[in-house]
């Protein structure tokens, strides 16, 4: 869902690895240096996804940069299996469509973390609010944990989620209710999927289902790469009264595999200003409310 080769959860590079995005800087290494790498990292990945393969001459002739530091960009990404390295470039990995969570946490964070105040706005304290997983939805959870309206609100707002690393994130906040499904863990985007989950589902009743997907657009609705994702998903967006899906610019109007839902189930986007006006304009049509999150707002 939200967005996305993914490598397993079990080891973190990008914790201890200056070459990750994301990751720790090299000692003696500037803040701004090593957020300018995370940055060409996180581009050189994009062009590698976009087209399929990209040389090293390309990387310098693209970015301006030397081929060393081209080659030692590619060795970093592949590394962390994030790419396949050939001679004098490297190629998409096969599963690159699911790039590993922790990556995909630090695309467009900024935006990512805007969208998810904004979102937090549209729900009441002490209500029931619904999180499946993905990178936005985990920043909406942060979010859910830190306003102090629902810390100071008598009611425990209830949180249902299929999403384990939001569950060990947001179990110790006694201002929520922790409510998770069942099922089985996808290793790549931490999701509890399967016939246990969406059994449990049918005993229960969720206000604001906040929806982080793969894909939005006017014609197919919201969609994930994964089958077993739009399943669930689907399942806990019947269980809701208010749908809202949240996402970043890359989603608006992409296609994806595996439909979540119709356009008709869907009341609210949230989603950043960088998204395809036309688009939203669509989405507008189709009836759903459209938020637009500013960073920094």
């Amino acid at each position: 869902m939200a967005a996305q080769g993914r490598s397993s959860p079990s080891t973190d590079p990008s914790a201890t690895d200056p070459t990750s995005p994301g990751g720790a800087s090299r000692t003696g290494e500037t803040p701004r240096a090593a957020r300018g790498r995370r940055r060409r990292l996180d581009t050189v990945l994009d062009l590698v996804i976009d087209n399929g393969h990209i040389s090293v001459e390309a990387l310098v002739a693209q970015l301006g940069i030397s081929p060393a530091t081209a080659r030692r960009d590619l060795d970093a990404l592949a590394d962390q299996q994030l790419v396949i390295r050939s001679h004098g470039g490297a190629s998409a990995n096969p599963d690159s469509s699911s790039l590993p969570l922790r990556y995909r946490a630090a695309r467009n964070a900024g935006q990512k973390e805007a969208i998810a105040a904004a979102a937090v706005d549209l729900v009441r304290p002490g209500s029931v609010i619904g999180l499946n997983g993905g990178t936005t939805t985990t920043a909406l959870a942060h979010e859910l944990a830190s306003r102090q309206d629902f810390r100071d609100c008598e009611r425990a707002t209830v949180l249902v989620t299929n999403a384990v690393n939001i569950a060990q994130e947001l179990a110790v906040r006694r201002h929520l209710q922790l409510v998770v499904t069942g099922g089985v863990v996808r290793e790549s985007s931490y999701e509890l999927v399967g016939t246990w989950a969406e059994q449990m589902l049918a005993q229960i009743r969720i206000d604001t289902m906040f929806i982080g997907v793969n894909a939005l657009n006017a014609t197919d609705g919201a969609g994930t790469h994964d089958e077993s994702e739009a399943s669930i998903s689907s399942r806990l967006i019947e269980r809701s009264t208010r749908v809202v899906v949240v996402a970043d610019h890359t989603k608006i109007g992409a296609d994806a595999f595996a439909r979540i839902g119709s356009p008709e189930i869907i009341d609210d986007l949230v989603t950043d200003s960088a998204a395809d006006p036309a688009v939203l304009d669509q989405l507008r049509e189709a009836g759903i409310a459209v938020h637009i999150a500013e960073e920094g707002g």
